[in-house]
């Protein structure tokens, strides 16, 4: 996973769930904790996201992650961006499956 899709990913989880662990956000990314650890420091010091303290009965020091104004923003340019890439992804899978149908004219279907 690309450092820019990591962080799409983090920020979107959080703007979804703001009082996640960090492990439970590494289980929402399907990633070591230490890898999310590295992730949320990375949004955290961009100044994307803001971390309050606050008191849960099952967790006595918690976090609360807020997307700041910034962050919603770094947010909608990433996903821009994902988006772009998908779509030139797309557009080359199927210029590929063209040519591959293409190429499978010339066969009759019982010699596949």
């Amino acid at each position: 996973m690309i450092d820019e899709d990591l962080h799409l990913a983090v920020l979107r989880v959080l703007e979804r769930e703001p009082d996640m662990s960090q492990r439970q956000l590494a289980r929402a990314l399907g990633l070591s904790v230490g890898k999310t650890h590295y992730a949320l420091k990375a949004v955290l010091d961009r100044g994307w996201v803001k971390a309050q303290d606050f008191r849960r009965s099952d967790n006595r020091s918690a976090y609360l992650y807020k997307l700041t104004p910034n962050g919603l923003h770094e947010k909608a340019r990433l996903a821009y961006r994902l988006l772009q890439r998908k779509r030139a992804e797309h557009e080359t899978l199927m210029a590929e499956i063209e040519q591959l149908r293409a190429e499978l004219q010339g066969y009759g279907e019982s010699a596949l």
